[in-house]
């Protein structure tokens, strides 16, 4: 079993990752296999058509060299034969008896036709040699015999009866070719051959034919091969073959693309509504499932739209009501006589001012109210160090900035995107002792190139379990609640709120050499 997962898991790390290049690779794939097995039939029927063809040709050239010879004298027959123009195939020679290094048949002449018909002997006599039974069998008898191969021309069935050998039907039906042969029959009955042997070997393309000179009685045998055909035949064949190839992969390619577009675009969508819920919603126009995709985004966006305007409104109605009383108690502190009680009435309502400011803060998302601009990214590093060393002198020499080569330039909300640096940068002050800020780029979650700010201190750190859960609202590393150490526990919620937002996110490491990182990812 594990070594079946991990071929599967072999295969799938080997396809590509965009669902439009899996579709592409799919069709194509799938086109070139139709392609393939409708080349393979063409071939194949190709193949058959070229065979028979070849055979039809060698047989004329047969039919012709021995019309050829038969009509000249006896002695002369040699010199011609030598001076004739014999395809490369082809082995003639004159010999006493007929070819016999093959097995074979004798025809009965001139295939199973009226010896009336083409000048035969008057009255329906037949010709010796002609009208009687073949060696080995009876008349139209292709067998030659128990233990002789079947001639193998035309599947080994005589030709049908009629004028020419063949009836009407035959002549009309596609493909059908009648054997050259019976073209023998065509001859004058002084031309013909006494005996015909037709010799092949099963399983190879050799053949031979024997004729029996009518008037010498010598054997003209000719032997030859059946040349292989070329299964594409044409040269444009392969020409063809390749641009419809080509036609149906672009036909694929474009196919995919109009099909594959809704989903990038869905995925657009749901990108900008995470950065911003107040985006603009997905057309509903066009294919009803590609409609009644965009109807279920825009409803579920509006449904989220609705819930942020109502948590913001119901938060920013309860700072409103605490405010109130938290003024009201402030001027009545003032009313103490006893300072020291009067102090800590005080710093207990400064407290709860900040926790409720800060509770605000978190919940309104107030940042995409903020249009995007295109900022430097490396002067607002810059101000950060300088305001952040401004605000702890006393850690201002562990405050430190390592600027990029070349000025780097988003697009971002400058006052939400300076805030949550802001508090990160603090947050290394407070908890590690330093901060340093450095930047580099990467690549994001999907793969698109992407800038890290990586802000270092030189803290105890946290354990393992607790980098994540940092960034949830209240909790805080330091549990002792006070004020001076610890804060309120939304700085880094906050933070990764309003990066979030902007299409980015950090997250938090355990440096090797010690220390705590915060690396912010930002698209470029």
């Amino acid at each position: 079993m594990p070594p079946m997962s991990n071929a599967s898991d072999a295969v799938i790390q080997l396809l590509p990752r965009s669902l439009r290049a899996r579709t592409n690779l799919l069709l194509i794939a799938g086109l070139c296999v139709v392609q393939a097995a409708g080349l393979t039939i063409h071939a194949l029927d190709h193949l058959n058509i070229a065979d028979r063809a070849e055979m039809h040709e060698n047989e004329h050239h047969a039919f012709s060299i021995y019309h050829t010879l038969v009509e000249l004298p006896p002695s002369d027959r040699e010199t011609s034969l030598a001076a004739l123009e014999v395809p490369s195939n082809f082995k003639i020679i004159f010999d006493d008896k007929p070819d016999t290094h093959l097995p074979g048949a004798f025809i009965t002449l001139p295939f199973g036709m009226n010896p009336m018909m083409h000048g035969g002997p008057p009255g329906g006599q037949e010709e010796p040699g002609f009208g009687g039974p073949p060696p080995g069998g009876g008349p139209g008898d292709f067998s030659g015999g128990e233990g002789r191969p079947p001639f193998p021309f035309e599947g080994g069935q005589p030709p049908p009866n009629g004028m020419d050998g063949f009836s009407p039907d035959d002549r009309r039906t596609p493909g059908f070719m009648p054997p050259p042969l019976a073209g023998i029959g065509m001859l004058p009955v002084r031309l013909r051959p006494e005996r015909v042997l037709i010799s092949h070997k099963p399983g190879t393309r050799h053949y031979a034919l024997s004729f029996q000179m009518p008037d010498d009685h010598r054997w003209l045998v000719m032997s030859y091969t059946v040349r292989p055909p070329n299964p594409f035949g044409s040269p444009t064949f392969m020409i063809s073959f390749a641009l419809m190839t080509i036609c149906g992969g672009g036909l694929i390619l474009w196919g995919s693309h109009r099909l594959i577009a809704p989903v990038a675009t869905l995925a657009n969508a749901a990108t900008a509504l995470g950065r911003n819920v107040h985006a603009q919603p997905l057309p509903e126009a066009g294919p009803t499932e590609i409609g009644q995709a965009a109807v279920a985004f825009n409803t579920m966006a509006a449904r989220i739209r609705r819930f942020v305007t109502d948590r913001t409104l119901m938060l920013t109605a309860i700072g409103h009501d605490l405010r109130t009383p938290i003024t009201r108690l402030k001027l009545r502190a003032e009313f103490i006589d006893d300072d020291e009680l009067r102090d800590k009435f005080l710093a207990d309502l400064d407290e709860m001012e900040s926790m409720v400011a800060a509770t605000l803060a978190f919940g309104r998302d107030s940042s995409t109210l903020e249009p995007m601009t295109t900022l430097d990214l490396s002067a607002l590093l810059q101000t950060i160090a300088d305001e952040a060393a401004e605000a702890r002198p006393d850690l201002a020499e562990e405050v430190s900035y390592e600027p990029p080569q070349a000025p780097i330039r988003i697009k971002a909300r400058s006052l939400a995107l300076k805030r949550a640096l802001t508090n990160l940068v603090m947050n290394a002050l407070k908890y590690g002792g330093s901060a340093c800020i450095s930047v580099t780029f990467t690549r994001g979650p999907d793969q698109e190139k992407a800038i890290c700010i990586r802000i270092d201190d030189s803290g105890p750190g946290l354990p393992p379990e607790d980098l994540e859960r940092m960034f949830e609202p209240f909790v805080r590393a330091e549990t002792s609640r006070n004020r001076e150490t610890g804060g309120t526990g939304l700085g880094l919620a906050i933070a990764r709120s309003t990066l979030r937002g902007q299409g980015g996110d950090v997250t938090l490491m355990n440096r090797p050499e010690g220390g705590l990182r915060a690396s912010v990812i930002l698209p470029v």
